[in-house]
């Protein structure tokens, strides 16, 4: 079971790697099962953040938003 949701985490415009370490700085304050939603820009923010969060055994779900940025649902092991 999952546990609530933390606040959102709005990384577009943010460039490389500083939204990868904004996100695992983010993911570190929560406890195992809780959800972190980050927003990214599509592409290699994308890519890098959810490749690198997934390689650390976090569990990543992916979604498109209408806006052409990627939102990115980690639910922290």
């Amino acid at each position: 079971m999952t546990g609530p949701a933390a606040a959102p985490l709005d990384l577009r415009g943010t460039p490389c790697p500083l939204n990868f370490v904004r996100t695992r700085l983010a993911l570190e304050r929560l406890a195992a099962g809780e959800r972190l939603v980050v927003w990214l820009d599509a592409g290699e923010p994308d890519r890098q953040v959810a490749e690198g969060i997934a390689a650390a055994g976090h569990g990543v779900e992916r979604q498109a938003t209408s806006d052409g940025a990627v939102q990115l649902t980690i639910t922290r092991a």
